[in-house]
């Protein structure tokens, strides 16, 4: 008897399992929360560099970040429903029954805790259990009340590299893990207000209110983004000024905020969807050459 279709199915529905539950925990989101993180350990850590100590806090915050961002999708089942961008994620389109995307949550929620908590240093902790608690209990609500959920969830998308410097000092006094902070969070606030802009009509289908109702022109939203844009640049060489980067990363980091703040500066100009993309585009250009540069720049320290 040929058991071999049998195994191939039961293979492929285990694979299609697998991929709902990835798709659950927003990959994307989740691996830009480890780089953050990954580079706040890097840059603290410096030549004490510990790979064991490093992986804890890696898996740890994979955990813990992945379990929130599935967490979140189960709250939010029934208003992805109303969205195209959306209706597609395993509950609204039933791939994954609510009761297990639950379990599935609070389990990563409550391991990544934990594990953070006793395997790293209870400040890295705390850290993230709070960088949960702000997103879940306070962003994901007040997306549907106030614009004001922008600068909410900004905070708590801002804490990753922030607990990276703590899983290696077990300190949060050095003005550099904020630094850090502020980085991500200035980077955070027009890479949202992009999206908002580009998906403003999906995002009322489901009752988010991702931008100001009372400014139709967009003068508040364009204003908030160059804002931020503008404050980059000090933040960014701030760590030049207290000497954790070079050099290179200087030059390297005003020509990034250059470019971003460019496309900020055309769309303060001209309100339209092309530019609000150029910014989102922007956005994604910006922060991963900051990364890359802080840990270029390190390396080029310790190699010569």
């Amino acid at each position: 008897m040929n058991t071999a279709p049998v195994q191939t199915a039961a293979r492929n529905s285990i694979g299609t399992v697998a991929s709902d539950y990835l798709e659950l925990t927003k990959p994307g989101i989740t691996t830009l929360v480890l780089v953050s993180m990954s580079v706040g350990f890097v840059l603290a850590a410096g030549p004490d560099f510990s790979l064991v100590q490093f992986l804890h806090a890696a898996l740890g915050t994979l955990l813990i970040a992945s379990g929130t961002a599935a967490h979140n999708q189960f709250i939010e089942r029934d208003l992805d429903k109303k969205m195209i961008r959306t209706v597609k994620r395993p509950l609204p389109a039933q791939k994954i029954k609510p009761r297990n995307a639950l379990l599935f949550s609070i389990t990563l929620m409550a391991v990544g805790f934990l594990y953070l908590l006793f395997l790293v240093n209870p400040l890295t902790g705390i850290i993230s259990g709070l960088t949960s608690v702000l997103y879940l209990a306070f962003y994901t609500p007040l997306k549907r009340i106030s614009f004001v959920n922008v600068m909410v969830g900004a905070v708590p998308g801002a804490l990753p590299p922030v607990g990276g410097w703590v899983a290696a000092t077990g300190s949060l006094t050095d003005p550099v893990a904020w630094v850090l902070f502020a980085i991500v969070f200035l980077w955070q606030v027009p890479h949202v207000i992009a999206i908002a802009w580009l998906c403003n009509e999906d995002y009322r289908s489901a009752g988010f209110c991702m931008l100001p109702e009372s400014d139709k022109k967009g003068i508040i939203s364009s204003l908030t983004v160059t804002g931020c844009l503008i404050l980059l640049f000090p933040v960014s060489i701030a760590l030049f000024v207290y000497d954790m980067n070079g050099l290179p990363y200087l030059l390297g980091t005003i020509v990034a905020g250059v470019v971003f703040f460019y496309s900020g500066l055309r769309f303060q100009l001209s309100r339209t969807k092309e530019n609000a993309r150029k910014v989102l585009y922007g956005s994604l250009i910006y922060l991963p050459a900051v990364w890359l540069l802080i840990l270029a720049d390190l390396f080029l320290a310790w190699l010569f």
